[in-house]
């Protein structure tokens, strides 16, 4: 759900688009304002929905914004291809480089936290701090086995064609609860063609990859990377709660709270964009 402080009439700073080619993909991405690099980044999530907070730190920042590869804008010579954080990771590694205005900062969110951590592993030289937003990383939970059924039978309720009853499925699993009302509103009714290739896309070829992705704890504390782990303060008790938690504790760093739930940025650009500063300013 997207408040009115995210509702804008028209772009404060417009975006320019563009497109990389990269092995197997032709990747969008969108950079906006002018200063140090930051880098927002989501999974399943497009540049749509960065847009309230990209035009906030545009102000004084180049901000780059992109499309997962599979998702929206950025297309798969193979559409059968499975979205992997390494595969993202080099997407993202790759977009840094041809952009040149690195190392970068990096705020992940969700799938995308999972791409931001995998970049630290895999090219730490082209991040200077990373903020991982809310990561799934399931494999950190002592319930791990039991939270990954439950993945495996959201996947399988919607291979089988049952599209409300994953979306329930998923959003139980997540400790996520909705009005009946908003559940309609978002997973009812007739689908938009292009939200309903996305989503096909996150639940068969993305899904699973990310949430069973082991970070290398070793590798992240030794990255010269500054590492924040994001909660948002509307988060208690919920699945990315427990896992970005998790991750904090092994990394011996105090998780930072950031307004909002799991969309925060969204619902809440201004204030989310506040704390984010203030974090940045304290590097």
């Amino acid at each position: 759900m997207i408040n009115d402080e995210a509702v804008r009439t028209a772009p404060a700073t417009p975006a320019t688009s563009h497109t990389l080619a990269v092995p197997g993909a032709r990747l969008h991405y969108e950079l906006r304002g002018q200063g140090p690099l930051v880098a927002l980044v989501g999974a399943p999530m497009d540049a749509r929905s960065f847009e309230p907070l990209a035009e906030l730190l545009a102000d004084d920042h180049t901000v780059l914004t992109t499309d997962p590869r599979g998702i929206y804008r950025s297309a798969l010579d193979d559409p059968e291809q499975d979205s992997t954080p390494e595969l993202r990771a080099d997407d993202l590694s790759r977009i840094l480089a041809h952009v040149g205005a690195g190392p970068a900062t990096v705020l992940g969110s969700s799938g995308g936290a999972i791409t931001a951590l995998a970049l630290v592993q895999r090219h730490p030289e082209q991040v200077h701090t990373v903020v991982a937003h809310e990561p799934p990383v399931d494999e950190l939970l002592d319930d791990r086995d039991e939270v990954h059924a439950q993945t495996e039978e959201v996947i399988a309720a919607y291979r089988a064609g049952d599209v409300t009853g994953a979306w329930r499925k998923f959003l139980a699993q997540a400790n996520i609860f909705l009005p009946d009302e908003v559940f309609e509103q978002m997973f009812g009714g007739e689908r938009d063609p292009q939200r309903a290739a996305d989503e096909r896309f996150w639940f068969l070829r993305e899904l699973l990859g990310t949430t069973r992705w082991q970070p290398d704890v070793a590798a992240l504390r030794a990255a010269p990377t500054r590492i924040v782990v994001g909660i948002g303060d509307e988060s208690a008790g919920q699945s990315c709660d427990r896992t970005s938690r998790a991750l904090a504790r092994l990394l011996d760093v105090e998780p930072t709270a950031f307004p909002g739930g799991h969309t925060g940025f969204v619902e809440q650009a201004a204030a989310f964009e506040g704390r984010l500063r203030t974090v940045l300013g304290r590097q």
